[in-house]
């Protein structure tokens, strides 16, 4: 019994550890910090307004390649699937001003990529949930509990995200 409580503690802290080490301040099963963000065209999400919903909030910038990526399955894999359920996506531009990311934002609708962003030009959002690496996903579930962070982009990246997305929407 000894063993496996010490087994328990170090699982935990290793998870724990795990996140911190990729820059995330908040874990699996901690409460989302809220916030109110700006988006693009002008409207204000608050996170805590969408209790009952999955939220999936994105972290990014303009600079960042491996965003880019991310962007570019994301209308199908995750807007389109998921866009008469219970689910909302919240991009969130860290770090850049209005103007920088709207060009950016009409550059990727040139190339197909079309959805609003929110704006967090003082990483006063970014900062209550991370210190470093972008993207940054932070699955919620409908009570507002992260329940999935996923940092960097790899071939699967999106893929695991829509499973949890699914798995989360099917209880």
């Amino acid at each position: 019994m000894k063993h496996l409580i010490i087994l328990l503690i170090t699982v935990s802290s290793l998870a724990a550890f795990s996140q911190a080490d990729k820059g995330s301040k908040l874990n699996i099963n901690d409460k989302a910090a809220d916030f109110t963000v700006q988006m693009l065209d002008g409207e204000s999400i608050t996170l805590s307004d969408l209790k009952g919903k999955v939220v999936l909030i994105n972290f990014w910038a303009t600079w960042c390649g491996p965003c880019m990526m991310e962007f570019k399955e994301i209308p199908d894999k995750i807007l389109k699937p998921f866009a008469t359920k219970d689910f909302v996506f919240i991009p969130i531009s860290r770090g850049e001003n209005e103007f920088l990311v709207k060009q950016k934002m009409e550059n990727l609708k040139a190339n197909g990529i079309e959805f609003n962003v929110g704006l967090d030009p003082d990483k006063s959002i970014w900062d209550e949930y991370a210190t470093k690496y972008i993207p940054k996903n932070y699955l919620i579930d409908e009570n507002g509990v992260i329940t999935y962070i996923s940092t960097g982009y790899s071939d699967e990246s999106v893929d695991t995200l829509v499973k949890k997305i699914e798995a989360l929407l099917k209880d």
